[in-house]
């Protein structure tokens, strides 16, 4: 779920202005899974850029202090949402801690790296959303550290309907600041695409995994 439509459009349109967003309708890309994909998303690329950076950093933390009220830690998922993660929870001046996708082999085998207490309230911050199975993953991590996973938010969701099945039946709630309804919405405004790709791209999203470019 976006958190509102004019968010959603203008974090569309600087995702797209940095090339965080690319779409390639007629050239797709290929994904790790095999999956031909006409949008390939990386919003590390954020970080690089200070306006664009800032942006997110400042709207998300407002959108999280609206929704979530007063909570005690910010989590972020590695690798992609640490960045982001710090930049929030430095503008909401509260701790941070990661998420590691699986604990390290050595050392003190840590999952969590920080500090955070049994019973404190946490949002997760994430980059994107995909199928949302390791996003869930950090989310389960954190409650077995027995803390109060309030709920997530990401930069970008590709909106599959897997990705929603799976944060239902978690039962964890996910807002982000844009989605790929409102992305192909602000490309076409913007003559970023034509209208016949913006079909290509919808039919995409509808069935992903069996998509072949044509």
């Amino acid at each position: 779920m976006i958190f509102d439509k004019e968010t959603a459009k203008q974090t569309a349109e600087v995702l797209l202005q940095i090339n965080a967003i690319k779409l390639q309708p007629n050239n797709p890309f290929t994904w790790a899974s095999g999956w031909k994909s006409p949008i390939y998303c990386d919003n590390r690329i954020v970080l690089s850029f200070p306006k664009i950076r800032n942006y997110i950093r400042t709207t998300m933390a407002k959108q999280i202090e609206v929704k979530y009220g007063n909570i005690d830690v910010i989590a972020g998922v590695a690798t992609g949402a640490i960045g982001i993660g710090a930049l929030v929870a430095e503008e909401l001046g509260l701790p941070f801690v990661y998420v590691r996708p699986e604990a390290k082999s050595h050392g003190r085998q840590n999952k969590i790296e920080g500090f955070v207490e049994s019973g404190q309230n946490v949002v997760v911050v994430e980059d994107l959303i995909s199928t949302g199975k390791s996003s869930l993953n950090a989310v389960k991590a954190l409650e077995e550290a027995k803390v109060n996973v309030k709920g997530m938010v990401a930069i970008f969701s590709y909106g599959f309907e897997v990705a929603n099945t799976n944060f239902e039946n978690a039962e964890v709630e996910l807002h982000t600041l844009s989605n790929y309804e409102n992305l192909l919405e602000q490309a076409l405004d913007t003559k970023y695409i034509t209208s016949k790709e913006q079909d290509i791209l919808a039919l995409w999203n509808a069935n992903p995994s069996e998509w072949n470019g044509f």
